[in-house]
């Protein structure tokens, strides 16, 4: 049997653990880890701890890091564009170790590896790799089972969902036709469902799917929050899509808390 050997945070470690499907691991009560990324703020103490490997790959969990919740510790914050990498890696069945990264008070090791400050970064080939467009492009031509990858003709469909989520949810104005162009997006995605879904790609989800979700996941909540709004009955493809793509493990592994979520557009709202 392999093992690997982890230098552990209590993030780091649960979530690790979670995703090589070790559950039921118990530490021994002398077992104290820090409770921070990489063990590089506070610090209570670390050891080493061999991890079974028998059920996964035997290569070494990708390290990612992500913005941290504001609203909890240890939790996952609301960045689609880090879920749409952790989405990725869940499809592929990749084991990662997720270090959650304080946005408000970025730590130094974090500059280091990332100068340009900003998340998701991964590490792939002992490389650190930022933006997500990048990094999914590179888990897909270095881990290319399951595909994901989306034909181009269908890789911008619903690309202006997000853009136009923004200006509504931004909007002080009911009759600037914020409203209205967000719904010709989703009528349009709708009409796109219906003939060709319940996918962007047909009966799998692909990489565009990975991508749009996230996204709807925050137009949904931030939408319903703040101006107590949702996506129409007479909409129906589009509701049933976010009700499948939403109800994913790999969706539920990820999603940012809604509390982080209002938390996260509250400045473009209210400041």
């Amino acid at each position: 049997m392999s093992t690997a050997r982890i230098q552990p945070t209590a993030f780091a470690l649960s979530s690790s653990f979670r995703h090589l499907g070790l559950f039921n691991l118990r530490l021994p009560q002398s077992a104290a880890v820090s409770s921070n990324c990489f063990g590089q703020l506070r610090s209570y103490g670390t050891r080493r701890l061999a991890v079974s490997m028998s059920s996964v790959s035997s290569s070494n969990p990708l390290e990612i890091c992500v913005k941290a919740s504001v609203t909890t510790p240890n939790k996952l914050g609301d960045c689609p564009f880090c879920q749409r990498v952790l989405l990725t890696l869940e499809e592929k069945h990749l084991p990662y170790d997720t270090k959650l990264v304080d946005l408000g008070n970025k730590p130094e090791w974090f500059l280091k590896i990332n100068p340009n400050s900003k998340v998701p970064v991964i590490k792939l080939d002992e490389k650190w790799m930022s933006d997500s467009d990048v990094i999914t492009q590179a888990l897909e031509q270095k881990y290319p089972d399951p595909p994901l990858a989306t034909p181009p003709e269908k890789a911008s469909v619903g690309s202006k969902i997000f853009s136009t989520f923004i200006g509504f949810l931004k909007s002080k104005d009911p009759s600037d036709g914020t409203e209205q162009a967000l719904l010709n997006e989703l009528s349009s995605f709708n009409d796109y469902l219906k003939e060709n879904g319940p996918f962007i790609n047909g009966k799998e989800v692909s990489a565009v799917d990975l991508s749009l979700g996230p996204k709807l996941h925050h137009l949904e909540i931030a939408l319903g929050h703040y101006k107590t709004w949702s996506v129409p009955d007479s909409l129906p493809y589009v509701k049933s899509y976010m009700k499948a793509i939403f109800s994913r493990d790999s969706f539920i592994k990820t999603r940012a808390q809604p509390e982080d979520v209002i938390a996260g557009w509250r400045p473009k709202v209210v400041g």
